[in-house]
């Protein structure tokens, strides 16, 4: 039997559930309850992937992120180039332009430095690949048994455009929802890998640094058409539109027939009762941009590599504020809401 959900949990919690790492409602009110109350201060509180902040007239963006990936190599990657994917991501879709990163690799006693010299050379192949330096790190090691083998830290730090502010709170009604191109291929490679699942097709990992695309967007859009962007990793698509329209306080509506899919990552879904939208991505992203300007930029990511599969799959609307709403292949329309568990836990 797999595992696949966490059950919903009762209301009143004292211990960390799964579900609290998930991307939905737990992870929300994690956030809510325990560290904004602590760390209160208005670049936290705009909720964006990376903070923007500006030192000596220069504006920069900076992340941080960790991963725990189970297991630690998979199709189309691994924990070392997924760590640095993943931040190059959370700075592009703030419209800032990686350059620097940190490492800090969490060890476990007994693990194999023939496994820790093939994560580190594939951090450093993707570093050099995007253009971006590793300048700084640390290295601890916990006891055998304390671990799972390694767990990485990464931050990163890049150059904002000039004249350039996204955020989810920007999204206007009439804006155009867009995808960069198929779902869920991320969370099914993890979860085939993890579990043995022969599928009728192999299906790999998605882990790419988005920035190049990011540029094409921009060159192909006028000032401020970009409002959002956000790469849906933990809690998929669904919950990052969820947070768009809770921040923006807009209603979203999206097409379930425009949403792409590969047939061997649906098929999987099928089988174990998964649902697309909430299950991760690594090189994907979602933008809300102006009416006018979405078939622009959609032409555009389509010329680049990593987004051939560009659509617009729905637009911003009035109402209901704050909820994501699907007009299913049928005919009928659902409320597409923020996961109270996790389907697929340590998925990056």
């Amino acid at each position: 039997m797999i595992p696949l959900v966490c059950p919903t949990p009762i209301a009143t919690r004292d211990r960390i559930l799964l579900g609290h790492g998930s991307g939905g409602k737990l992870s929300a009110e994690l956030l809510r309850d325990v560290f904004l109350p602590a760390f209160a201060n208005p670049v936290l509180a705009r909720l964006e992937d990376q903070a923007s902040i500006e030192i000596g007239g220069v504006h920069l963006a900076f992340t941080t992120d960790s991963f725990v990936v189970k297991p630690l190599f998979f199709r189309g990657g691994d924990i070392g180039s997924l760590a640095v994917h993943g931040t190059i991501n959370d700075l592009a879709v703030g419209g800032a332009r990686p350059e620097f990163l940190s490492a800090a690799f969490i060890l476990e006693e007994g693990f194999a430095m023939a496994d820790l010299r093939r994560i580190v050379d594939s951090m450093s192949a993707a570093a050099a690949q995007a253009g971006v330096t590793i300048v700084t790190g640390d290295t601890k090691v916990v006891e055998r048994g304390s671990g799972d083998g390694v767990y990485i830290n990464t931050a990163g730090i890049g150059r904002l455009r000039d004249g350039v502010r996204l955020s989810a709170s920007l999204a206007r009604p009439g804006d155009a929802v867009i995808l960069s191109g198929s779902i869920g291929d991320h969370g099914i490679a993890i979860l085939s890998e993890r579990e043995g699942l022969e599928l009728e097709s192999e299906v790999a990992s998605d882990s790419a640094a988005l920035h190049t695309l990011v540029d094409a967007m921009f060159e192909a859009s006028g000032a401020g058409a970009i409002r959002c962007m956000r790469d849906p990793t933990r809690g998929g698509v669904a919950s990052t539109l969820n947070e768009i329209a809770a921040q923006s306080a807009v209603g979203i509506e999206i097409d379930e027939r425009a949403i792409p899919v590969h047939e061997a990552v649906r098929g999987a879904c099928e089988l174990l009762g998964l649902d697309p939208l909430y299950v991760a991505n690594e090189g994907k992203l979602a933008a809300v941009v102006a009416s006018e300007s979405a078939d622009a930029i959609v032409q555009a990511m389509r010329r680049h590599p990593l987004g051939g599969g560009a659509v617009i799959v729905g637009r911003v609307t009035a109402a209901p504020a704050g909820m994501v709403i699907m007009r299913t292949a049928f005919g009928t329309s659902r409320i597409v809401d923020m996961l109270a568990g996790d389907q697929l836990p340590r998925i990056c």
